[in-house]
This record gives C-alpha cells, sequence and structure tokens, in this order.
C-alpha cells in the first residue's frame, strides 16, 4: 500500500463565495438582466441635509414628566380600560331625591374618574410644592422671593396632605378614626 504524502497540492483555480450569487451563475440571461439596467441609469445628485435635532428645554421636560406622573396616578390606563363613570350617584333614604357621589365608598380598587382626577391633582400639587420648596433654598434670589416660594409650597404640600387624607376618610370611612 503506497503511502500518502503530506503535503496537499495546491491549485490554481479561484474558488466561488457563496455570498455573490451571480459569480457562480453561468446563465447569460442572468448576467444581461444583473448588468443591462444599471449601466445607463444614474442615482440622482440630492442635496440632502440630515435633520438637526435639538434638545427640549429643561422646563419642557419637567412639563412632560409632571404631566406623565398626573396620568398615572390619577388612572387613567384605568379609566380607559375598565370605562367607569364619571360620577356616581346614591339615592337618599328620607326623601328619596338623588344625589352625586364623587367616591366610591368600600373599594379600594375601584374609582370614578373624577375621583382619579382630583386625588391626582392633590398629589401633583404636593410635589410642585416640594419643588417650590426647593427653589426658595436658592442663594441667588431674593429674601422675599425665597419666601414667597417657600410659603407657596408648604402651604401647597400641607393642603395636598390634608386633602389626600380627607379623601381616603371619605373613600374609607373606617380607616382612619
Amino acid at each position: 500500500m503506497p503511502q500518502k504524502s503530506e503535503t496537499q497540492p495546491q491549485t490554481t483555480a479561484t474558488t466561488t463565495t457563496p455570498s455573490d450569487p451571480s459569480s457562480g451563475s453561468i446563465d447569460p440571461l442572468f448576467l444581461f438582466i444583473r448588468i443591462l439596467p444599471y449601466s445607463f441609469l444614474r442615482p440622482p445628485r440630492l442635496r440632502l441635509k440630515l435633520p438637526s435635532l435639538t434638545l427640549p428645554s429643561p422646563m419642557t421636560v419637567y412639563a412632560l414628566v409632571l404631566l406623565t406622573y398626573f396620568m398615572v396616578v390619577s388612572g387613567i390606563v384605568y379609566d380607559v380600560i375598565v370605562e367607569p363613570p364619571g360620577i356616581g350617584s346614591t339615592q337618599d333614604r328620607l326623601t328619596g331625591a338623588v344625589r352625586p357621589v364623587v367616591f366610591l365608598q368600600g373599594r379600594v380598587n375601584g374609582q370614578y374618574i373624577i375621583e382619579g382626577l382630583s386625588s391626582g391633582f392633590m398629589f401633583v400639587l404636593g410635589g410642585i410644592g416640594i419643588v417650590l420648596m426647593d427653589l426658595a433654598l436658592d442663594r441667588n434670589r431674593a429674601k422675599s422671593v425665597k419666601v414667597s416660594y417657600a410659603t407657596a409650597g408648604i402651604s401647597s404640600v400641607v393642603l395636598a396632605y390634608v386633602m389626600s387624607m380627607l379623601f381616603i376618610r371619605i373613600k374609607i370611612p373606617a380607616y382612619l378614626h
């Protein structure tokens, strides 16, 4: 049995790559269709400018974040999915008169639309109050402006807290007694 040589003979033929489909094709019609349309067509010379995107101002970003926060804490997604009524009604036992009700009592996981919006407004008011108190700490402002910011901020936070506790007492009567 003859021994195999360890060196392979080198071939000089070019190999085709599978990524180029035309290199392995011997069909003249394929080459004709591939070359002919592009031999006389030229791409147009367009002077396109890339759009320049500028960053929004800090107040625009703050307004969008505040609006998003309001929508989340107000339960807008819940309102869209469940479609609760805007406001409820109850009938008085003694007179029989129907009176409007803003809070859906006894159900923590349910709300009327007005209830969610008013609660969300109180949360946003408290957040704005905290921002105003932070602005009152700026050293570059006049003392009267700092006092105004601090007064408005503290008032907003206190009002938001008191109203939120009132909303909870209305919604769940036996919760904070």
